[in-house]
């Protein structure tokens, strides 16, 4: 059997695994922690555990060809069945709560009961959504790439998304705020202005909703955590091996050959290495030189990565009557970190039992925007964790005046910043993901280096604007590419 490395055990690097071992591969995953999932994750503070990865899944409905790329890498299982949240977000107003609905007539007259002077951009808005209803991430093979049961395309529903491409361009050219900023209604605004990071294009906006009104986008049982050790173990059940608490330090080329990986083992050889690690931060720091090639360096030029703030509370009081995701329109912004937040979005788990002890809750808030540079400098003058402990209480503040029991019965507050991410997942400025802008070009890289044999790339940096099915499928793809190369027959 080929000897194959991969570098990280997040989702990327678990798809990656499955697939190669089921196609015959003696494969091993070196995480540098002593868990897997990467930013696929959770955590516990004092008996609150706090999801930190995931709040809906794409490739979760099952008419869908990502769910069945989910179920061969074992991520969806009996143990983790699928919730369609509805609503998905709701203003806590005080008076009329404004809710946004999943499917689109409810959507749409939601929205037209509660702001009539808005009618002709509500209907806009339901005719996008409605045409990206039909879109989604089709799952094709590598060409070259031989395949025990090859995909077949579904040209009756590639030719549905039709309406939805013809959109694109348009969509392309209209940043998100310009695109929401043409509603009157204010809380119309901070519902809407809730759904994606400010920076994106309004494509992103409407492919999301789209995505959410064809029946897509639910939320697994077991959240991030269920659903990567789902996949380790598939991954181990086909005699994988995850060596935890190994660091790959650097891979190892020869004239164009991929070698094997230094570790704080030493040198260990093997016939080909994929980087599941982000892929950014890799090109850097992976070899004995930086990779220089035409992608790479368009990647360095025109990344944008999309960083946030996570704020969790652990509150001791029963929140089951609000909704699960809580839009809070503040009349005084919160600024912090060079950021301004109209509005903050907060996910309420009272109903979910296992996330805290017995009538608390557990509360998570993304706050999303690049801060990475005032932290990275909060680390270096020594104010990191003043400054953590100050956003804390700016925020405990701003949700106390729609909540008055996260103020009256705060129990535990944790802050993770970009560096949080960056020291966690090696991620570039603890980035997440890669913002796709107005007139921003869908930037995809090939996951292959001219001139070097045996050396893959995978994950979420692959393919805009990335998240968890571009890391899935890119570690899929990232096995057919070496199939090819190795002319092994492709198991899925």
């Amino acid at each position: 059997m080929k000897k194959l490395f991969i570098v990280g055990s997040g989702v990327s690097g678990l798809a990656a695994g499955v697939y190669a071992a089921k196609s015959g591969f003696d494969v091993t995953i070196f995480e540098q922690h002593n868990t897997f999932g990467g930013l696929s994750t959770g955590w516990s503070r004092k008996g609150y555990f706090f999801e930190g990865g995931m709040h809906w899944l794409t490739g979760s409905g099952k008419n869908f060809p990502l769910n069945e790329v989910w179920h061969e890498v074992g991520a969806l299982q009996e143990n983790n069945p699928i919730e369609n949240r509805d609503p998905l977000y709701t203003v806590l107003d005080g008076k009329n709560n404004l809710k946004l609905f999943r499917y689109l007539d409810e959507m749409k007259n939601e929205l037209l009961a509660y702001s009539p002077e808005d009618k002709k951009i509500i209907k806009k808005m339901y005719r996008h959504v409605k045409a990206f209803s039909h879109f989604y991430l089709p799952v094709f093979d590598v060409r070259g790439c031989k395949c025990k049961t090859p995909v077949k395309p579904d040209f009756i529903k590639l030719m549905k998304m039709l309406p939805a491409v013809l959109l694109v361009p348009k969509l392309m050219k209209t940043s998100y705020i310009d695109y929401v900023g043409k509603f009157k209604n204010e809380n119309i605004k901070h519902l809407l202005m809730s759904v994606i990071g400010y920076r994106y294009n309004a494509l992103s906006f409407i492919y999301t909703l789209g995505s959410f009104a064809s029946g897509d986008c639910g939320y697994p049982h077991g959240g991030s955590i269920r659903l990567v050790k789902n996949m380790a173990e598939t991954f181990e059940k086909l005699g994988g091996k995850i060596c935890y608490r190994s660091k790959v330090e650097k891979i190892v080329v020869e004239n164009g050959i991929t070698k094997g990986i230094i570790t704080k083992d030493g040198f260990l050889e093997a016939d080909a290495v994929i980087v599941s690690q982000d892929t950014r931060n890799a090109i850097d720091t992976l070899f004995e030189k930086p990779v220089h090639c035409k992608w790479a360096e368009k990647m360095r030029t025109n990344l944008i990565g999309e960083q946030n703030m996570f704020i969790c509370l652990g509150v001791k009081a029963d929140l089951s009557k609000l909704p699960y995701s809580c839009i809070l329109p503040l009349e005084k912004p919160l600024e912090y970190a060079g950021l301004k937040f109209n509005e903050i979005r907060i996910n309420n788990y009272a109903n979910y039992k296992d996330h805290s002890p017995e009538g608390c809750t557990s509360i998570t808030c993304l706050l999303i925007g690049d801060s990475y540079d005032f932290w990275k400098k909060a680390k270096e003058d020594g104010s990191y964790k003043d400054k953590k402990a100050e956003l804390a209480r700016l925020f405990v503040d701003a949700v106390s005046q729609f909540i008055p029991e996260v103020k009256e019965h705060l129990e535990v507050t944790d802050v993770s910043t970009p560096l949080t991410y960056e020291r966690y997942c090696s991620s570039y400025k603890g980035s997440w993901m890669s913002v796709w802008t107005k007139h921003g070009h869908q930037d995809d890289y090939p996951q292959t280096v001219p001139g070097i044999s045996g050396l893959y790339f995978a994950g979420q940096r692959i393919f805009m604007p990335g998240g968890l099915p571009i890391a899935c499928y890119s570690g899929r793809q990232a096995v057919q590419l070496l199939c090819r190369d190795t002319k092994t027959i492709f198991v899925r």
